[in-house]
């Protein structure tokens, strides 16, 4: 993996692009780097959108910092950070990465989009980015492509899959682990924060195994790539539900293909026909709360992965 000139090293002002999609916590990332700058004295300028993106849309946000920040949003192919929390969207940004020394660092969270899955046929391939994190390194100074949200599932609540990410990028910023924490505590709830930290610690220690040559390549989680077989039967899909985290929205009950969801008498989401799901998760990428996760192997075999 080639080095990449950081930002830290420059008196110029450092652009740090980060994407994603709503409900992924782009913002937080976008707020605590831009505390951080502003606590070192820079002057910085952040701009943002999202709006309706709660429901699955295409969020961004650009923050630049440095002595003297004059515009608030970041030219195409000058970031020196692209911080993506969803793979697709962390490709559809790549041209704003600075050619020859930027660091893009991305989940490799799948955030499948509804006209993706025209064929919800279990093995049927979907309309979506098929390019490897192999491939994306070929064309970029650095890049580190990284199982966030495992991680953040292995600790047990995958909405800090973002700050798994914000530890990765702490390594590539002249901040200290310190200020970072001390950032986090400010903008994450006090209930949050132990987990928040130990998340911030492993995506650092992640992205710094990484530059020392000893990550591994994240396994491709793909529908397509889970269900495909060589002749073997597929188990039947079943759903992992959350009770405590469904706000009863309706999204997968009103947009399951199959209307095999329902809101039971609590307003809590249950699969109602198991035999008419196919697996699309659509359900799962489309919850606002993470209540939903949809497994594409026996229940047994969930157990024996389980940390």
């Amino acid at each position: 993996m080639s080095t990449v000139d950081t930002p830290a090293a420059s008196p110029a002002v450092t652009n740090v692009l980060i994407v994603g999609v709503g409900g992924q916590g782009v913002i937080l990332v976008s707020k605590v780097l831009a505390y951080l700058a502003q606590q070192r004295g820079f002057e910085v300028k952040q701009s943002e959108v999202h709006g309706m993106a709660k429901r699955g849309g295409a969020v961004f946000s650009h923050v630049r910092f440095g002595p003297q920040v004059w515009s608030p949003t970041i030219t195409q192919g000058e970031a020196d950070v692209l911080v993506a929390l969803e793979w697709a969207e962390g490709l559809r940004w790549l041209p704003w990465l600075r050619h020859g020394r930027g660091l893009f660092v991305a989940d490799t969270k799948r955030i499948v989009p509804p006209f993706a899955c025209l064929n919800r046929r279990p093995g049927a391939a979907m309309r979506y980015a098929r390019e490897t994190p192999a491939e994306v390194r070929e064309h970029v100074a650095e890049g580190c492509a990284i199982d966030a949200t495992r991680i953040a599932e292995d600790l047990g609540n995958e909405r800090v899959a973002n700050v798994v990410l914000l530890g990765a990028l702490s390594v590539a910023l002249d901040f200290t682990v310190d200020e970072w924490e001390t950032a986090l505590a400010t903008f994450v709830p006090a209930k949050t924060l132990s987990v928040n930290l130990k998340a911030f610690g492993l995506g650092r220690e992640w992205i710094e195994r990484e530059r020392r040559g000893e990550g591994t390549e994240p396994a491709d989680t793909s529908h397509a790539a889970t269900l495909a077989g060589s002749g073997t039967e597929v188990p039947a899909p079943w759903l992992e539900i959350t009770p405590a985290w469904c706000k009863s929205c309706d999204i997968c009950v009103k947009l399951c293909p199959e209307r095999c969801l329902v809101l039971n008498g609590e307003r809590v989401v249950e699969l109602a026909e198991p035999e008419r799901c196919t697996g699309c998760r659509l359900c799962e990428w489309l919850c606002p709360d993470f209540a939903i996760r949809v497994h594409l192997e026996s229940p047994a075999l969930s157990a024996a992965a389980a940390p």
